[in-house]
């Protein structure tokens, strides 16, 4: 005796198309925050200034100096390392084919000045003028 009829159950439906819509919009969330600025390969503590200011999108970037804490210099965004003599003829160079070229040191807190120094005047016999310095904001009381 069955007085009970089971009825099948129909399998739950998936939307494919709701589901496409909601990852399309997951996607174009993630791509929108996400922040595309390569950072450098080196980590460093910048110096505080109360004149620091950010350099705008319509500028051409800087040749980037790195200075490490120990003295070593790496030179432009991938971090190639040079020697102080390597550094002059890298800048003559870059100059050659960049009028008006601007580079910009940074330098770690605790890098020796005398490093500084010497990057700056290798930019100056490779006959660079706008020579600047990566700081970060002080902190306001």
């Amino acid at each position: 005796m069955r007085f009970y009829v089971r009825k099948r159950k129909q399998a739950p439906a998936i939307i494919i198309v709701a589901l496409i819509d909601i990852l399309i919009v997951l996607l174009i969330f993630l791509m929108v925050t996400t922040t595309f600025k390569q950072q450098p390969a080196l980590k460093l503590a910048l110096p505080e200034s109360s004149q620091a200011t950010k350099s705008g999108a319509h500028e051409d970037p800087p040749l980037v100096v790195s200075v490490d804490p120990t003295g070593g210099l790496r030179l432009g965004p991938e971090g190639k390392p040079v020697t102080a003599e390597r550094l002059k003829e890298e800048l003559v160079a870059a100059a050659a084919k960049t009028p008006g070229l601007k580079i910009a040191i940074s330098a770690d807190t605790s890098a020796p000045f005398g490093q500084i120094i010497k990057v700056m005047d290798a930019a100056r016999e490779a006959g660079l003028k706008a020579v600047s310095a990566f700081t970060r904001e002080a902190a306001k009381p």
